[in-house]
């Protein structure tokens, strides 16, 4: 099938044996693809993907192998740079610059607490970039768009993606950085590019709509969403990264009483206050007993995981109210106890989940109007050269007062 190329920013490859409709962005498939480490198991006919040069790079298939971890191309004889973007059935097309940015979900990666990422993956599923090229069935990107790479691939057709759960699309869900490689690289090839790519848009900054790719979505539809949030509730965030501080913007769309912060680290607690929380509480082994004391004893009405640890899941089971939710969005690497001697009687749900992407469009629409403002969460900004140094800073946050870390290409 014939493909045409577009930039992004990462690099990914297809599940085994499905990337003939990935082209570097296409519309058929709707698989988008930007250019990376090439994958074994990928068709060169892919019509359904599209490329896009990302800040965050990888190879674009076909593309020199990488001479060090971070993926620094080889030279060839002369001393000049490999091309970053070839591919036998695809015209080459100069890299764009991108924007992909490690996140919590990287560091539990890189601990060993997702199992089904393959060893030598190429880590990322977020981040903005320049569309490359894209392949004959893509119909709403081209070659120059500036876009935005969602977390979550969907074909928009399968069973799963028509029920607004494009997170367990059955030729998608969260593939990029996971199962196919991912956007922290030159190039990143996205399967089902019309379904899995936003526009960027105007009224605010490139960074800020990063958070769109992935922050914004999780905390809002897992947390805000799955937490069952109304106006006059009590909310409690227990985990301050960068999900946890987008649930502190997005909890207010819907105007809760209280709005509390529990973390560990004093630096995000001044940026959950700065953000909207009205109680920010320091983790420890007094949380619990501060809590009740600013409900009455009563606890609170949505208790939001948002850490993937045990001690964070039972201080939610802990504070949750009569009637309440616990909603989880932490990746847990490792089992917890559920305390149902303690809730059976209470009433509660407890939700867990893995983001859809579903609100996108309009948290897209809240930033362009200024209702959310996200440029806080932006912190470092780290060259390619630097990514080891960038990983090393988000991994130390707290020392380094690091919320989201961009890399740029």
């Amino acid at each position: 099938m014939n493909s045409k190329n577009a930039q992004t920013t990462g690099g990914i490859h297809d599940k085994g044996g499905h990337s003939a409709r990935t082209s570097y962005i296409n519309a058929v498939n709707r698989r988008a693809l930007v250019s990376t480490s090439h994958n074994p198991h990928a068709h060169d006919d892919d019509d359904e993907s599209s490329r896009i040069c990302r800040k965050g790079t990888t190879h674009p298939r076909g593309a020199a192998p990488p001479a060090d971890p971070r993926g620094h191309r080889r030279r060839s004889k002369d001393g000049k740079k490999a091309p970053s973007a070839v591919n036998p059935l695809v015209p080459s097309v100069s890299a764009i610059r991108n924007k992909p940015h490690p996140i919590g979900t990287d560091l539990h990666i890189l601990k060993g607490d997702v199992a089904t990422c393959a060893t030598g993956r190429i880590l990322g599923h977020e981040g903005t970039g320049v569309v490359h090229s894209v392949g004959a069935s893509v119909t709403t990107f081209k070659p120059g768009d500036r876009v935005i790479v969602s977390c979550i691939t969907s074909c928009m057709s399968c069973e799963f993606c028509r029920k607004g759960l494009a997170s367990h699309c059955v030729d998608g869900g969260w593939i990029l950085g996971h199962t196919i490689d991912g956007t922290q690289a030159e190039y990143v090839r996205v399967p089902h590019a019309d379904g899995s790519l936003h526009h960027l848009i105007s009224g605010a900054s490139e960074a800020a709509q990063a958070m769109c790719s992935d922050v914004l979505p999780t905390g809002f539809e897992c947390g805000v969403l799955s937490g069952r949030v109304k106006p006059g509730s009590s909310v409690a965030i227990v985990g301050g990264g960068p999900i946890g501080l987008g649930i502190v913007l997005t909890a207010q769309l819907y105007s809760p009483s209280s709005l509390i912060m529990i973390t560990r680290d004093a630096n995000r607690l001044k940026i959950a206050a700065s953000l909207g929380a009205t109680h920010c509480i320091t983790f420890g082994p007094n949380a619990a007993e501060e809590v009740m004391a600013l409900t009455g004893g009563r606890g609170v009405d949505t208790v939001i995981e948002a850490a993937g640890v045990p001690g964070t899941f039972d201080l939610c089971q802990d504070l949750v109210a009569v009637g309440g939710t616990i909603a989880n969005l932490g990746v847990h690497g490792c089992k917890v106890d559920l305390h149902l001697d303690k809730l059976w009687h209470k009433n509660i749900a407890i939700t867990t989940s893995l983001v859809d992407t579903v609100s996108t469009g309009m948290l897209l629409k809240l930033l362009s109007s200024g209702k959310i403002k996200t440029d806080a969460l932006v912190t470092h900004t780290f060259s390619f050269a630097e990514m080891l140094d960038a990983y090393s800073t988000f991994g130390a946050a707290a020392e380094h007062k690091a919320i989201k870390v961009i890399i740029d290409f």
